[in-house]
């Protein structure tokens, strides 16, 4: 296998597969939903579902005040 460089043009895509690495931003990004879904799916009582289903209020704040996130 020959080394490669950017004159070569090879998409990073194509060296993940030729060197059969994974792609971290992915896999974290992966681990991440995993979670959110177990947190969703505890039954115990705990303040991670109340969170993720949070709906903040609509509607005008008062003068001053910055809108809502």
């Amino acid at each position: 296998m020959h080394e490669v460089s950017l004159r070569d043009k090879i998409r990073n895509v194509e060296i993940r597969r030729r060197t059969r690495v994974t792609d971290m931003a992915q896999r974290v990004a992966k681990l991440k939903w995993q979670w959110a879904g177990n947190i969703v799916g505890s039954k115990d009582g705990r303040w991670g579902p109340k969170v993720l289903e949070w709906q903040p209020r609509t509607g005008k704040r008062s003068v001053g005040r910055p809108p809502t996130m």
